[in-house]
């Protein structure tokens, strides 16, 4: 969490709360794909829909701030990343932010939507619910 983050009462930002949710997805979708050796969405990946609930206020601090994500739904051109923040490093720390994003894959130079790869269904799918 950083300093800017926060609100006038020393909280974080709402709007704030929903950047370090992208941050954390572009990980996802971007770095740890590639890492992995699948490059296609960086051609064009589209948020349709997102949805945030703020359970509890989360006090600035300079650390301890995670953010737990899983896939949920996988379909043939889109797929659900499900987020929980929460304000301490452990397991046991209670959520202070749940949201949700679906994503579209979307080829950019032709304007449309597109089908996921079968690399990129494989990578989604390691992201899955236990």
């Amino acid at each position: 969490m950083r300093w800017t983050d926060q609100d006038v009462y020393r909280h974080l930002n709402n709007a704030r709360a929903v950047t370090l949710l992208e941050e954390a997805r572009v990980v996802m979708v971007f770095d740890a794909a590639e890492a992995a050796g699948v490059t296609g969405f960086r051609d064009g990946l589209l948020v349709v829909g997102l949805h945030v609930d703020y359970r509890r206020q989360i006090p600035y601090r300079a650390d301890g701030l995670r953010v737990a994500m899983q896939i949920d739904e996988l379909r043939a051109a889109s797929f659900r990343i499900t987020y929980e923040m929460h304000d301490g490093p452990g397991e046991a720390d209670a959520v202070a932010v749940s949201a949700w994003t679906r994503m579209a894959a979307y080829d950019l130079a032709a304007a449309h939507p597109r089908r996921l790869t079968a690399a990129e269904q494989e990578y989604l799918g390691r992201w899955g619910a236990p």
